[in-house]
């Protein structure tokens, strides 16, 4: 027979396991989506991964991704896709029918950290405490671009080819990105 005291750590197991794995799978439904409330990652966004075809990307969210921009030798050298609809602000640039790095323009988007375009340069900074290299913007002194680069640089040797780069103006985070390199520090994107 079960004593009051024993009982009472019972509920809580249960109630503890019932809890993770509700948990769980709010994560995993999240992942499988593409939506304003993605977070971006160091390699991808939402269940969208750097390396995967713009194909593999469309078929992981139910999402179309459509062609806006080429550029480069030849088409398929470098493009960039979006979203067919919503979500709005997040482009794709795909090198050699390849995603190499995702750009976001929206405020509603938000890093992993939690970090957004309107966040001030100190905020991301308390956000990535010692992983931040500020650069001036290469085109410093060229109206609008009055602000830096502020670029994540992780610790973990198994992302030390991905950054996050945080374009800023006026002390104000203006758009971010991130994605593997060379391609995330590349200025104008394809061009």
């Amino acid at each position: 027979m079960l004593n009051l005291k024993n009982s009472t750590k019972l509920v809580a197991l249960l109630i503890g396991t019932i809890v993770i794995v509700s948990m769980w799978a709010t994560s995993v439904n999240a992942q499988t989506e593409l939506t304003e409330n993605s977070k971006l990652a160091l390699n991808g966004i939402g269940p969208i991964r750097v390396g995967m075809t713009v194909d593999e990307a469309s078929r992981a969210t139910g999402v179309r991704l459509v062609k806006t921009l080429s550029a480069g030798r030849t088409e398929e050298y470098c493009s960039y896709f979006e979203p067919q609809g919503e979500p709005k602000g997040i482009s794709f640039m795909v090198i050699n029918g390849r995603i190499s790095r995702i750009d976001i323009s929206s405020d509603r988007i938000t890093t992993i950290k939690g970090a957004r375009i309107g966040d001030t340069e100190e905020r991301i900074f308390s956000l990535y405490p010692g992983q931040i290299q500020a650069t001036r913007h290469p085109y410093q002194g060229r109206s609008p671009y009055n602000g830096k680069y502020l670029t994540f640089v992780p610790k973990d040797a198994t992302d030390k080819n991905y950054r996050i780069i945080f374009e800023t103006s006026k002390n104000r985070v203006e758009r971010f990105r991130s994605g593997k390199l060379p391609e995330v520090e590349a200025i104008e994107g394809c061009f």
